[in-house]
């Protein structure tokens, strides 16, 4: 099995299907959504989430093709700065009102500026520099500068409801006041720490759900998913436990799904400040960042040995990562091998950076929000140590760890990166381009890191419409970052998700678990 995970983009493996019907489905998520606000924090478990409530004007099909959602279609005009929509004409929000080009106006207008977000949308969306209505059901989107990437784009941002979510705080969508829109599944309740409970939308403009309602249970402990699994109280799980994933495929009462993600596990550097909060000298004294240095950096990088954490920590369930996204994506470079392993070269580049004797420092991590996070951050730890860096590690919880992150309270911590546009622009843009916000550059970039060359080329890629010339400079872009190490690629995960007999799940590269994306077998 571990080779047809090295080759294919995206397979499902099942094991046992007997026939099975249910209206009713609960699934147990790994990570807990921090809001039912669409635009609130632009993360994986927000985004699947509120997809089943709100929807995109161009959805994303498994392997994140572009397909029509709320627009039916779309193209640049005769004049390359505006892109024309076309919307769907038959589509109601929840309450019966109906879907209009007011309603995207409205979507552009807020989605990039929600208050106190963690990580905005403002990257898919800032190169908008005026929305025109044509008329209810077309709309034009003017730029400053060629976009090609408009579509993938937009194909991640929510549209919502204009007369419910104007002057609507993320507090408003908790309560389910402002969370109205046109998916699938209307809101029923939201309890933070419980469950999220959605009911069919009975005139859904797509194909009618198959289930008549669905409630999400967040539930941290991958033993207890899988224990929820086995007794019948979850119908699908995501994030199997690795360990558990031999086992499972042995019990002909479940099946199991997986699927290669577009998910990149990296280590974030504080790549900028003179002193870093968490790095010192081995004797406690302040010392200046090393981390500014690239040779510290690529010491870091290739002090960890990706082949041992995929095989020992991930099970073989995950491919080890010299770059952004994995073959096969849009913008990925041939030329970048995974780098090898060489503790010997590391403490070689420590001690040219100055830093023969090594430093201290404190790393850290989610708990839990990624498959195996902390064990991977531990190992990683350790060779780090190996290397002569005393290396501590410290987990957090989910629910504080990304904000403190991105409030810069951390020297070096782990963290994942799904690309949503489903191409390479989408993490160079937010985790590597220099900060800018007001342009949407940088808005994730926790290291700050900064490299013009980079800059540039993913500035010029970014107004290209030439899709080989485009692919060429994404790919440049990249090699130049991962050269000088702005972060440091681990692996790639790979997914698992689990399912009571008689149903089956449908991968999905963006990791989103969707209930449209469970089926019967019946």
């Amino acid at each position: 099995m571990r080779s047809r995970l090295l080759m294919a983009s995206a397979f499902v493996v099942s094991f046992a299907a007997a026939p099975a019907a249910a209206e009713d489905l609960t699934i147990a998520l790994a990570s807990e959504p921090t809001s039912i606000d669409p635009h609130y924090h632009n993360l994986t478990p927000n985004n699947a989430l509120t997809r089943h409530i709100f929807e995109p004007l161009i959805k994303q099909d498994e392997n994140q093709s572009l397909e029509p959602g709320l627009a039916t279609e779309w193209g640049v005009t005769d004049d390359p700065l505006v892109w024309e929509f076309k919307l769907r004409e038959d589509v109601t929000f929840h309450d019966g009102s109906p879907f209009t080009a007011e309603d995207v106006a409205f979507t552009i207008e807020r989605a990039p500026d929600v208050p106190n977000s963690p990580s905005s949308f403002g990257l898919y969306i800032d190169d908008i520099a005026e929305v025109e209505i044509v008329d209810d059901h077309t709309v034009r989107f003017h730029t400053e500068n060629p976009v090609p990437l408009m579509a993938n784009n937009l194909s991640t941002v929510a549209i919502i409801s204009k007369k419910h979510a104007e002057g609507a705080a993320t507090e408003d969508f908790n309560s389910g006041e402002a969370a109205v829109g046109t998916g699938p599944f209307k809101f029923a309740s939201y309890t933070p720490g419980e469950e999220v409970e959605m009911e069919a939308y009975e005139d859904y403009w797509g194909d009618a759900p198959e289930w008549d309602s669905v409630t999400f249970r967040p539930i941290t402990s991958a033993s207890a998913r899988v224990a929820g699994l086995l007794s019948g109280d979850i119908d699908v799980i995501e994030g199997v436990p690795t360990n558990d994933v031999a086992s499972l495929e042995e019990n002909e009462d479940v099946s199991i799904w997986q699927g290669i993600s577009n998910r990149v596990i990296y280590i974030h550097l504080d790549s900028d400040r003179e002193a870093t909060p968490q790095i010192t000298a081995k004797d406690g004294s302040e010392i200046e960042n090393p981390l500014r240095d690239a040779r510290v950096r690529k010491a870091l990088s290739i002090a960890i040995d990706r082949e041992s954490i995929v095989e020992d920590v991930m099970e073989g369930i995950a491919i080890p990562a010299g770059q952004l996204l994995p073959e096969g994506f849009f913008g990925v470079s041939e030329n970048i091998d995974v780098p090898e392993y060489d503790p010997e070269r590391a403490q070689e580049l420590l001690a040219e950076a100055g830093y023969e004797d090594g430093f201290k420092m404190t790393v850290h991590g989610p708990a839990g929000r990624y498959i195996n996070d902390e064990q991977v951050l531990q190992a990683a730890a350790q060779m780090w140590s190996r290397i002569g860096i005393e290396t501590e590690v410290e987990t957090i919880p989910v629910s504080v760890y990304f904000g403190r992150a991105s409030d810069l309270e951390f020297s070096v911590m782990l963290v994942g990166w799904g690309a949503g546009s489903g191409e390479a622009s989408s993490p160079l843009r937010a985790l590597l381009a220099t900060y800018e916000p007001e342009a949407g550059f940088g808005a994730t970039n926790r290291g700050r890191y900064s490299n013009e060359e980079m800059d540039s080329l993913l500035k010029e890629a970014l107004v290209t419409v030439d899709n080989d010339k485009r692919q060429d400079l994404l790919a440049e872009a990249t090699e130049i970052a991962m050269e000088d190490v702005g972060l440091i690629p681990v692996h790639f995960q790979v997914n698992t998700w689990g399912t009571r007999d008689g149903l089956e799940y449908v991968p999905r590269t963006d990791e989103y678990t969707l209930a449209t994306s469970v089926r019967s077998t019946d």
